[in-house]
């Protein structure tokens, strides 16, 4: 049966089991009488769709309130054990699996470590030895956490580079910076991983799945606008926007910031990333003079680059050396913001990644202030400059989010895969989420 609008009856009742759930999730516990203002839901409407959710096993009893002069009112939530979800990082350093209940509380965590096997700096990022870490970290973390893969909504997973779909091969992935070159990541995991076939795959830029952590649970839930950067051994961003249907990453690092300037990883010159992201960061201290700590990680390295240019106590000798790389690298980030600010004008720029947050919590004011002399007067006036809430993990938590937002946009119907589809189901406006 079809409606005036060209919707079925089943696409109404899906629509209303996605509001309720969403309220719950969001604003719970609520009560079925709050439940109908906030979802614009009659009161038989709520109730029928409360039922088929308690009756799913999705929603149960959180005790009661006191009504005004009745009886008093049973609260409702999502319950939280009833799923559950597969978070990935296939970060520039180490892959990172996370499982977590349907409340995103972490139920069991791995990260497997990408090191260079040889002499080629590519050989970090080999395919095989890649879906190898993602498959044998999801068998540790189901493992640990006792799941049945039945409970799980699906895997959601977040790459460097550009993500695209076909009919065939499902989720394809073009990491240039990494050496990707269209590889079909979706069906390499399904024909490794020993999960069943109908667990579906959500991947996605990594910086987008950031974005979506921070504007659903972190510093940008909220804001009608925002522009996440995620900083780790490159640079990339997502941008979130009221003229957007989704948020879209964008390849913000590969912006030309200088001329014939340094060779980036991409095989260019004079791309931001080949000045502020970390690898070419360290390269670049090294290449003035510093010592960067020998057959140390990058994380270790730039933390050793920050000690000894703001070296802990008084009376401690500064790197001057280090300092000026610093401050060289917080003017070039100033005006990749200013260029972030010109071009979208957002409300808030927020800055995550694992070298983010380090670096931001030394010298982010400095950063802002090159923003603002870089970039036009008005936006700039309007733009708040913040580090993430969340933390290093954002990107796996952002990544879990994938299937439970296309959860969600079910109706709470767990619904087998569909590869063909070119926009996936998930990808509705992750501002109107923060919003809610």
């Amino acid at each position: 049966m079809r409606v005036r609008s060209g919707r079925t009856v089943r696409d109404l009742r899906r629509e209303n089991r996605t509001a309720v759930l969403q309220r719950l999730y969001f604003d719970g516990p609520l009560s079925r009488f709050s439940l109908g203002p906030v979802t614009g839901l009659s009161s038989g409407s709520v109730s029928n769709v409360v039922a088929e959710l308690v009756a799913d096993g999705l929603v149960e009893e959180a005790g009661s309130v006191d009504s005004a002069g009745g009886r008093p009112r049973t609260l409702l939530r999502i319950r939280q054990d009833s799923a559950c979800m597969i978070g990935v990082d296939i970060g520039e350093t180490r892959v990172r699996v996370e499982l977590f209940d349907l409340a995103l509380t972490e139920l069991a965590r791995t990260e497997k470590p990408l090191t260079v096997n040889g002499p080629l700096r590519e050989s970090r990022y080999d395919v095989a030895v890649v879906v190898a870490h993602v498959r044998d970290g999801i068998e540790e973390v189901v493992r640990q956490a006792g799941v049945e893969p039945e409970q799980l909504l699906g895997v959601g997973v977040g790459v460097p580079g550009i993500v695209a779909r076909t009919p065939e091969d499902g989720a394809v992935v073009h990491g240039q910076t990494i050496c990707w070159d269209a590889v079909p990541l979706e069906r390499l995991l399904r024909a490794s991983v020993p999960l069943p076939q109908s667990v579906p795959y959500f991947i996605d830029n990594g910086a987008k799945t950031l974005g979506q952590a921070e504007m659903w649970f972190g510093a940008g839930r909220g804001a009608s606008s925002a522009v996440v950067v995620l900083f780790g051994s490159g640079v990339g961003a997502c941008v979130v926007s009221d003229d957007l249907r989704s948020a879209r990453a964008v390849e913000w690092g590969h912006l030309k910031v200088r001329v014939r300037g340094r060779r980036c990883r991409c095989g260019a010159q004079g791309c931001l990333e080949a000045y502020a992201g970390a690898e070419a960061l360290l390269e670049r201290w090294r290449e003035a003079g510093g010592l960067p700590p020998a057959d140390a990680d990058e994380e270790t390295a730039l933390t050793a680059l920050l000690a000894s240019a703001y070296p802990p106590g008084p009376g401690a000798e500064v790197d001057r050396t280090a300092l000026a790389v610093l401050e060289e690298t917080a003017e070039y980030l100033g005006a990749g913001f200013a260029d972030l600010i010109n071009l979208f004008q957002p409300e808030r720029i927020l800055v995550g990644g694992w070298a983010g947050l380090q670096l931001g919590t030394r010298f982010l004011d400095s950063v802002r202030d090159y923003a603002t002399l870089y970039a036009l007067s008005h936006p700039a006036s309007h733009v708040s400059v913040e580090l993430g809430a969340l933390g290093p993990d954002a990107v796996t938590v952002g990544a879990a989010i994938l299937p439970l937002a296309d959860f969600f946009d079910q109706g709470g119907r767990r619904e087998p895969p569909r590869i063909e589809e070119a926009t996936p189901a998930w990808q509705t406006s992750l501002r109107e989420r923060a919003a809610q």
